[in-house]
């Protein structure tokens, strides 16, 4: 009994002096909170510049150099200059955007970490639309205004001048921004005997969200084009990220170009393009047209030529509306011997999902260093059974990080935690305009608040399998999309299927590559008969396995040699 009594009043003295200690340490907190310095950018726009208030998403960019711009700068892969975003909701003029010492930044966390210096500062707001689409959510998200989703040169969106200011996180800082100046429209280069742009509306995407919606192409025409008008002629479509460009980078005008970036370019079999001017120039060069697509979205700068439950019917589209157009605003051969597909990287992917999706259409693929087309290796990620994407599975003690990109000699530059951090700082709920949420956007389903449900958490890493199920089941994995329906679409994909990588892929992207010429050389009635070409040793991102010209040369042998017995290929086939 004494040692009860004894008990219960040494636990009295423990819960007493508890809450002596709680009160005491509560105290401290709150000495200690009201003792941190402040650290603090507000940002403000005048009616002048905008009148409506603004749903968006607000930066603030900081560099130690002026040029570029800090705009220009923060969101790059570059030196990786601090910049922070948070969203804003009908953002009033003259009220204030708040980014502080919660905010999240990249690569620098939080201002906290901040190094004590001078700074060039710049803020920017990415103005966002609502979108009421045709599956009943509706969301903000950014119009692209044909600058292929470039938040810091979307036409529209704010900005301030840059300042000079004197950071010091240990002793605060309150710093008043103002966005003064707009981005003007986009300049659309001018249409020459050469090169033709086109620009429509799309019904169906327009349908979807609520909003119209345009496509876009640009047209290479061939020597002699206008004056042979009874020619019709085999096109290239070629397939990459939004851009003003000519097919090929076409350029009648000499680039200086030269030292070491032209020594890579030449070990990567890329020429410049006044080199593929003077060749398809020239009279013994096949007379082909060329034309590459231009289909930004609401999440980043190019549809990847599929349809996709967040995106809307981007693949009906272009197959329906802009391929038509084109083939009849223009003498194409509209046959699917005629029609030949290319691109790189993004292109590469859709390239090759063009032809697997719609292998009686076209004639065949040169795809080059696509992204992944297997997602068994979704750059180093297998998504299907790895848990977590920032760390490599295997070793509870020791966990491994998962880079993302790399030197071609195997140095790593970035990880998967990093960009995940980044995209998280240029956008919410997948509206970073970046690369692992585009794909998210793409291959992904609809989240119950409308917007693209996560693979992974950003700030974990931790994977939802059920997401990557849907990717797989839905055909985004080009290699389980073949292996499923082989039977059925592999008699039309014989001879069709070229793939060229690097062999040390900046991105890993020649992991699926491997993935996939595996299953393809593993096909029988019929056998696939196409081709894998690897660069090696060292080859990054960009390697192909020949130049612009002479791909162009096979495609036009591999279409003459899959023409019709009675095809005129004198108006068209040059050797």
């Amino acid at each position: 009994m004494h040692r009860s009594i004894r008990t219960r009043h040494s636990l009295w003295e423990i819960v007493a002096t508890g809450i002596a200690l709680l009160f005491l340490s509560t105290g401290l907190a709150r000495q200690a909170y009201a003792s941190t310095p402040g650290l603090k950018f507000e940002i403000t726009f005048p009616a002048s510049v905008h009148k409506k208030p603004i749903t968006g998403r607000v930066y603030v960019m900081l560099s130690d150099k002026l040029d570029p711009e800090p705009r220009f700068q923060g969101g790059s892969w570059g030196s990786h200059p601090p910049f922070f975003g948070v969203d804003v909701s009908q953002l009033k003029p003259r009220e204030s955007a708040v980014i502080d010492g919660s905010t999240l930044g990249f690569p620098t966390r939080s201002l906290r970490g901040l190094p004590a210096g001078n700074y060039y500062v710049q803020a920017l707001v990415n103005i966002y639309t609502q979108f009421h689409s045709s599956d009943g959510h509706t969301i903000w998200a950014h119009m692209d205004q044909w600058e292929g989703q470039q938040f810091n040169r979307s036409p529209g969106n704010l900005y301030s001048k840059v300042e000079r200011v004197h950071l010091d996180p240990a002793i605060g800082f309150d710093v008043k921004l103002s966005l003064t100046q707009v981005i003007p429209p986009v300049k659309i280069p001018e249409d020459t005997p050469w090169v033709k742009h086109i620009k429509i509306q799309s019904k169906l995407l327009s349908k979807f969200w609520g909003r119209p919606i345009y496509l876009g192409a640009i047209v290479l025409l061939p020597k002699g084009y206008d004056s042979h008008p009874e020619s019709y002629y085999p096109v290239i479509y070629e397939q990459g990220h939004f851009s003003q460009r000519p097919p090929f980078g076409f350029s009648p005008s000499k680039e200086d170009v030269s030292g070491r970036w032209l020594d890579l370019m030449r070990s990567y079999n890329i020429e410049t393009g006044y080199e593929f001017y003077e060749a398809w120039d020239s009279d013994s060069f096949p007379r082909m047209i060329a034309v590459t697509f231009q289909h930004p979205t609401p999440y980043f700068d190019d549809s990847y030529a599929v349809n996709s439950a967040n995106n809307g019917p981007y693949g009906d589209a272009l197959m329906i509306e802009l391929i038509p157009y084109v083939e009849t605003h223009f003498r194409i051969i509209r046959k699917p011997y005629a029609r030949v597909l290319t691109g790189g990287s993004t292109g590469g992917w859709e390239s090759l999902a063009l032809q697997v999706y719609h292998p009686n259409f076209f004639g065949g693929t040169w795809t080059l260093y696509p992204d992944p087309v297997d997602f068994k290796h979704d750059q180093l990620i297998n998504i299907y059974s790895d848990d977590n994407a920032f760390f490599a599975p295997g070793n509870p003690w020791l966990r491994a990080v998962r880079p993302l990109s790399r030197e071609s000699d195997g140095q790593v530059t970035t990880t998967m935690q990093q960009e995940s951090q980044l995209e998280a700082v240029l956008g919410s709920h997948g509206r970073s305009g970046q690369q692992l949420e585009a794909w998210e956007a793409v291959y992904g389903p609809v989240g119950t608040n409308g917007y693209p449900e996560p693979l992974w958490d950003k700030r974990t890493g931790k994977i939802n399998h059920s997401v990557a199920d849907y990717m797989r089941d839905h055909g985004y994995d080009l290699t389980e999309y073949l292996r499923r329906n082989w039977a059925k679409i592999g008699p039309s994909l014989v001879g069709k299927i070229h793939v060229s990588v690097g062999d040390m892929d900046t991105y890993y992207l020649n992991l699926a590559c491997y993935d996939l010429e595996k299953f393809l050389n593993s096909t029988t009635d019929p056998y696939y008969n196409g081709s894998f070409k690897y660069g090696r040793p060292e080859k990054g991102h960009g390697w192909q396995a020949t130049t612009q010209e002479n791909m162009v040369r096979i495609m036009s042998g591999h279409i003459a040699a899959n023409s019709p017995a009675n095809a005129n290929l004198k108006q068209w086939h040059y050797n």
